[in-house]
Protein backbone atom coordinates (compact mmCIF):
# COMPACT_ATOMS: atom_id res chain seq x y z
CA UNK A 1 0.00 0.00 0.00
CA UNK A 2 1.40 3.41 -0.55
CA UNK A 3 2.25 5.35 1.85
CA UNK A 4 0.36 8.36 1.73
CA UNK A 5 2.52 11.73 2.66
CA UNK A 6 2.15 13.97 6.18
CA UNK A 7 3.28 16.50 6.54
CA UNK A 8 2.17 18.58 9.71
CA UNK A 9 2.10 22.79 9.03
CA UNK A 10 4.84 24.51 10.61
CA UNK A 11 2.78 27.62 10.79
CA UNK A 12 0.70 26.88 13.76
CA UNK A 13 1.40 27.37 17.54
CA UNK A 14 3.07 23.87 18.71
CA UNK A 15 0.70 21.48 19.26
CA UNK A 16 1.17 21.28 22.92
CA UNK A 17 1.44 25.25 23.25
CA UNK A 18 -1.58 25.53 25.80
CA UNK A 19 -4.68 27.94 25.66
CA UNK A 20 -6.50 25.25 27.67
CA UNK A 21 -5.62 24.22 31.29
CA UNK A 22 -5.25 21.05 31.79
CA UNK A 23 -6.99 18.46 33.69
CA UNK A 24 -9.60 20.93 33.70
CA UNK A 25 -12.19 19.82 32.03
CA UNK A 26 -11.97 22.45 29.27
CA UNK A 27 -11.48 23.04 25.99
CA UNK A 28 -10.52 26.46 23.66
CA UNK A 29 -12.55 27.08 20.66
CA UNK A 30 -12.10 30.58 19.57
CA UNK A 31 -10.27 32.14 22.14
CA UNK A 32 -13.23 31.28 24.49
CA UNK A 33 -13.32 28.35 27.25
CA UNK A 34 -15.81 25.96 27.26
CA UNK A 35 -16.10 23.25 29.14
CA UNK A 36 -16.33 19.54 28.41
CA UNK A 37 -18.94 17.72 29.48
CA UNK A 38 -18.10 14.04 31.33
CA UNK A 39 -19.83 11.09 29.11
CA UNK A 40 -22.99 9.41 29.62
CA UNK A 41 -22.94 5.72 29.92
CA UNK A 42 -23.09 4.65 26.03
CA UNK A 43 -19.98 7.60 25.18
CA UNK A 44 -18.29 6.29 27.45
CA UNK A 45 -18.80 2.49 27.01
CA UNK A 46 -17.60 3.51 23.51
CA UNK A 47 -14.96 5.57 24.42
CA UNK A 48 -13.61 3.04 26.75
CA UNK A 49 -13.93 -0.01 24.03
CA UNK A 50 -11.88 2.50 21.03
CA UNK A 51 -9.23 2.94 23.58
CA UNK A 52 -9.25 -1.51 24.16
CA UNK A 53 -8.64 -1.41 20.58
CA UNK A 54 -5.76 1.33 20.15
CA UNK A 55 -3.83 0.73 22.39
CA UNK A 56 -3.52 -3.07 21.27
CA UNK A 57 -3.09 -2.42 17.90
CA UNK A 58 -0.98 0.53 18.24
CA UNK A 59 2.27 -0.39 15.82
CA UNK A 60 6.04 0.17 18.35
CA UNK A 61 6.81 4.10 17.34
CA UNK A 62 3.39 4.90 18.36
CA UNK A 63 1.56 5.87 20.88
CA UNK A 64 -2.23 6.20 21.82
CA UNK A 65 -4.08 8.90 24.02
CA UNK A 66 -7.58 9.55 25.33
CA UNK A 67 -8.88 12.96 25.74
CA UNK A 68 -5.67 14.67 24.63
CA UNK A 69 -5.24 18.53 24.15
CA UNK A 70 -3.86 19.59 21.24
CA UNK A 71 -3.14 23.29 20.07
CA UNK A 72 -5.62 23.06 16.36
CA UNK A 73 -4.47 27.15 15.69
CA UNK A 74 -4.21 30.85 17.70
CA UNK A 75 -7.40 30.58 18.83
CA UNK A 76 -8.33 27.04 19.53
CA UNK A 77 -7.15 24.09 22.00
CA UNK A 78 -8.95 20.61 21.75
CA UNK A 79 -8.87 16.91 22.51
CA UNK A 80 -10.23 14.64 20.12
CA UNK A 81 -11.73 11.62 22.07
CA UNK A 82 -8.69 9.07 21.18
CA UNK A 83 -5.76 9.87 19.05
CA UNK A 84 -2.43 7.94 17.96
CA UNK A 85 0.53 9.61 18.06
CA UNK A 86 4.34 9.75 17.26
CA UNK A 87 6.33 8.24 19.92
CA UNK A 88 9.55 10.22 19.22
CA UNK A 89 9.73 13.99 20.16
CA UNK A 90 8.83 17.00 18.00
CA UNK A 91 12.86 17.97 16.63
CA UNK A 92 11.93 21.41 16.30
CA UNK A 93 9.78 22.03 19.41
CA UNK A 94 11.24 19.17 21.50
CA UNK A 95 7.32 18.69 22.53
CA UNK A 96 5.01 15.62 21.49
CA UNK A 97 4.48 15.41 18.01
CA UNK A 98 1.32 15.64 16.28
CA UNK A 99 -1.29 13.12 16.18
CA UNK A 100 -1.91 10.97 13.01
CA UNK A 101 -5.24 9.76 13.80
CA UNK A 102 -7.70 11.36 15.51
CA UNK A 103 -11.42 9.98 16.88
CA UNK A 104 -14.29 11.42 18.24
CA UNK A 105 -17.57 9.69 19.15
CA UNK A 106 -21.09 10.93 18.50
CA UNK A 107 -23.91 10.11 20.64
CA UNK A 108 -25.65 13.01 22.02
CA UNK A 109 -23.32 15.45 20.29
CA UNK A 110 -24.53 16.84 17.12
CA UNK A 111 -22.52 15.78 13.54
CA UNK A 112 -22.46 19.47 12.67
CA UNK A 113 -20.51 20.27 15.95
CA UNK A 114 -18.02 16.86 15.02
CA UNK A 115 -17.81 18.26 11.45
CA UNK A 116 -16.24 21.79 12.35
CA UNK A 117 -14.07 19.77 14.66
CA UNK A 118 -13.15 17.63 11.90
CA UNK A 119 -12.28 20.36 9.51
CA UNK A 120 -10.39 21.68 12.71
CA UNK A 121 -8.08 18.74 13.04
CA UNK A 122 -7.59 18.13 9.38
CA UNK A 123 -6.52 21.74 9.13
CA UNK A 124 -3.81 21.62 11.54
CA UNK A 125 -2.16 19.09 9.66
CA UNK A 126 -3.77 15.60 11.69
CA UNK A 127 -3.51 12.89 8.75
CA UNK A 128 -7.09 10.90 9.54
CA UNK A 129 -10.02 11.73 11.54
CA UNK A 130 -12.80 8.95 12.58
CA UNK A 131 -15.95 9.62 13.81
CA UNK A 132 -17.87 6.99 15.68
CA UNK A 133 -21.54 7.41 15.81
CA UNK A 134 -22.90 5.55 18.65
CA UNK A 135 -26.64 6.45 18.23
CA UNK A 136 -26.61 5.28 13.84
CA UNK A 137 -24.00 2.63 14.50
CA UNK A 138 -21.44 3.64 12.46
CA UNK A 139 -18.06 4.52 11.45
CA UNK A 140 -17.41 7.29 9.28
CA UNK A 141 -13.42 8.98 8.17
CA UNK A 142 -13.56 12.48 7.05
CA UNK A 143 -12.62 12.87 3.41
CA UNK A 144 -11.12 16.64 3.13
CA UNK A 145 -11.55 16.57 -0.97
CA UNK A 146 -15.09 16.03 -0.48
CA UNK A 147 -15.62 17.95 2.41
CA UNK A 148 -17.62 15.52 4.28
CA UNK A 149 -18.00 12.04 6.11
CA UNK A 150 -17.59 8.64 4.12
CA UNK A 151 -19.23 5.97 6.12
CA UNK A 152 -16.91 3.19 6.18
CA UNK A 153 -18.15 -0.47 5.29
CA UNK A 154 -18.68 -2.87 8.86
CA UNK A 155 -16.84 -5.41 6.64
CA UNK A 156 -14.00 -2.75 5.64
CA UNK A 157 -10.88 -2.31 8.46
CA UNK A 158 -8.95 0.56 8.80
CA UNK A 159 -5.16 -0.39 7.63
CA UNK A 160 -2.70 2.61 8.31
CA UNK A 161 1.08 3.20 9.10
CA UNK A 162 0.71 3.44 12.75
CA UNK A 163 -1.49 -0.09 13.06
CA UNK A 164 0.34 -3.39 13.53
CA UNK A 165 -2.18 -4.84 12.08
CA UNK A 166 -5.98 -3.84 10.22
CA UNK A 167 -8.22 -2.58 12.67
CA UNK A 168 -11.51 -4.41 12.54
CA UNK A 169 -14.47 -1.34 11.42
CA UNK A 170 -16.99 -4.28 13.12
CA UNK A 171 -14.84 -4.49 16.04
CA UNK A 172 -15.64 -0.58 16.88
CA UNK A 173 -19.51 -1.03 17.03
CA UNK A 174 -19.59 -4.63 18.60
CA UNK A 175 -17.92 -4.83 21.95
CA UNK A 176 -18.44 -8.57 21.56
CA UNK A 177 -15.52 -8.71 18.74
CA UNK A 178 -12.73 -6.62 20.97
CA UNK A 179 -11.31 -9.03 22.73
CA UNK A 180 -10.67 -11.51 19.58
CA UNK A 181 -9.23 -8.20 17.41
CA UNK A 182 -6.81 -7.06 20.60
CA UNK A 183 -5.68 -10.83 20.50
CA UNK A 184 -4.78 -10.96 16.72
CA UNK A 185 -2.86 -7.75 17.38
CA UNK A 186 -0.91 -8.66 20.31
CA UNK A 187 -0.31 -12.27 18.01
CA UNK A 188 0.85 -10.15 15.27
CA UNK A 189 2.99 -8.30 17.85
CA UNK A 190 4.79 -11.30 19.01
CA UNK A 191 3.65 -11.14 22.15
CA UNK A 192 5.81 -13.79 24.64
CA UNK A 193 2.42 -15.04 26.32
CA UNK A 194 0.24 -15.54 23.40
CA UNK A 195 3.37 -17.04 21.68
CA UNK A 196 4.19 -19.45 24.53
CA UNK A 197 0.31 -20.63 24.30
CA UNK A 198 0.58 -21.08 20.50
CA UNK A 199 3.90 -23.13 20.86
CA UNK A 200 2.43 -25.48 24.06
CA UNK A 201 -0.97 -26.13 21.26
CA UNK A 202 1.50 -26.91 18.28
CA UNK A 203 3.26 -29.18 20.73
CA UNK A 204 0.29 -30.92 21.48
CA UNK A 205 -1.20 -31.00 18.65
CA UNK A 206 2.11 -32.94 17.20
CA UNK A 207 1.95 -34.64 20.32
CA UNK A 208 -1.96 -36.43 19.98
CA UNK A 209 -0.68 -36.83 15.76
CA UNK A 210 1.67 -38.91 16.38
CA UNK A 211 0.05 -41.27 19.02
CA UNK A 212 -3.35 -41.30 16.56
CA UNK A 213 -1.00 -42.19 14.14
CA UNK A 214 0.52 -45.30 15.88
CA UNK A 215 -2.77 -46.49 16.70
CA UNK A 216 -4.07 -45.89 13.19
CA UNK A 217 -0.64 -47.68 12.16
CA UNK A 218 -1.17 -50.58 14.66
CA UNK A 219 -4.35 -51.21 13.75
CA UNK A 220 -3.56 -51.67 9.84
CA UNK A 221 -0.58 -53.60 10.33
CA UNK A 222 1.58 -50.89 9.55
CA UNK A 223 4.54 -50.08 11.24
CA UNK A 224 5.29 -47.22 12.97
CA UNK A 225 8.77 -46.15 12.53
CA UNK A 226 11.84 -44.57 10.84
CA UNK A 227 14.08 -42.76 13.18
CA UNK A 228 10.80 -41.38 15.36
CA UNK A 229 8.53 -44.19 14.71
CA UNK A 230 10.44 -46.65 16.14
CA UNK A 231 10.99 -44.90 19.03
CA UNK A 232 7.15 -44.28 19.71
CA UNK A 233 5.76 -47.90 18.50
CA UNK A 234 9.14 -50.10 18.96
CA UNK A 235 7.69 -52.98 21.04
CA UNK A 236 4.20 -53.51 19.09
CA UNK A 237 5.08 -51.91 15.87
CA UNK A 238 7.94 -54.21 15.06
CA UNK A 239 5.47 -56.92 14.12
CA UNK A 240 2.22 -54.88 13.02
CA UNK A 241 4.28 -53.30 9.34
CA UNK A 242 6.24 -53.84 6.91
CA UNK A 243 8.79 -50.52 5.90
CA UNK A 244 6.24 -48.85 3.99
CA UNK A 245 3.09 -49.33 6.69
CA UNK A 246 5.66 -47.49 9.19
CA UNK A 247 6.45 -44.79 6.78
CA UNK A 248 2.86 -44.53 5.65
CA UNK A 249 1.77 -44.31 9.72
CA UNK A 250 4.24 -41.67 10.66
CA UNK A 251 3.73 -39.38 7.93
CA UNK A 252 -0.09 -40.29 8.65
CA UNK A 253 0.27 -39.15 11.94
CA UNK A 254 2.75 -36.26 11.54
CA UNK A 255 0.85 -34.61 9.01
CA UNK A 256 -2.23 -34.59 10.50
CA UNK A 257 -1.09 -32.73 13.73
CA UNK A 258 0.65 -30.24 12.25
CA UNK A 259 -2.56 -29.78 9.52
CA UNK A 260 -4.20 -29.58 12.90
CA UNK A 261 -1.64 -26.97 14.68
CA UNK A 262 -2.20 -24.62 11.17
CA UNK A 263 -5.73 -24.73 11.73
CA UNK A 264 -5.58 -24.06 15.24
CA UNK A 265 -2.83 -21.10 14.14
CA UNK A 266 -5.56 -19.59 11.59
CA UNK A 267 -7.96 -19.99 13.95
CA UNK A 268 -6.73 -17.62 16.53
CA UNK A 269 -5.30 -15.59 13.43
CA UNK A 270 -9.06 -15.51 12.05
CA UNK A 271 -8.03 -16.63 8.91
CA UNK A 272 -10.69 -18.87 7.16
CA UNK A 273 -9.61 -22.70 5.62
CA UNK A 274 -11.86 -23.01 3.11
CA UNK A 275 -11.85 -26.06 1.37
CA UNK A 276 -9.09 -25.17 -1.49
CA UNK A 277 -6.99 -24.24 1.50
CA UNK A 278 -7.46 -27.56 2.76
CA UNK A 279 -7.07 -29.65 0.36
CA UNK A 280 -3.74 -27.68 -0.45
CA UNK A 281 -2.34 -28.67 3.13
CA UNK A 282 -3.39 -32.05 2.34
CA UNK A 283 -1.34 -32.45 -0.88
CA UNK A 284 1.92 -30.88 1.33
CA UNK A 285 5.03 -33.27 2.72
CA UNK A 286 5.55 -33.34 6.01
CA UNK A 287 8.57 -30.84 5.60
CA UNK A 288 6.22 -28.61 4.17
CA UNK A 289 3.97 -27.87 6.71
CA UNK A 290 6.62 -27.59 8.79
CA UNK A 291 7.64 -25.03 6.82
CA UNK A 292 4.09 -23.31 6.37
CA UNK A 293 3.34 -23.26 10.13
CA UNK A 294 6.59 -21.44 10.68
CA UNK A 295 6.03 -18.92 8.00
CA UNK A 296 2.34 -18.47 9.20
CA UNK A 297 3.31 -17.88 12.72
CA UNK A 298 5.78 -15.63 11.44
CA UNK A 299 3.88 -13.45 8.98
CA UNK A 300 0.47 -13.83 10.63
CA UNK A 301 -1.32 -14.59 7.66
CA UNK A 302 -1.51 -16.68 4.84
CA UNK A 303 0.78 -16.78 2.55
Amino acid sequence: MTQELWAPSAAFPAVDERLAVPEAGEEVIDDVHVRVMPADEPHGFAHAGLDYLLRGHVMTGYRSATDMLTRTSLTKDMAPDASIYPEAKDPVTGGRQLEELAFEIANTQSMSEVTKRARDFKARGVRRVFCINVVKGKVLEWDEKLDDWRIKSKRASIRDRCFVRPLSIAALLDTTQEDDEVARALIAKGNAVLTSALDASLEKGQRLGLEKGKKLGLEKGEKLGLEKGEKLGLEKGEKLGLEKGEKLGLEKGEKLGLERAIEATCGTLGIEIDGERKRALETKSVDELLSFLATLQHAGRWT
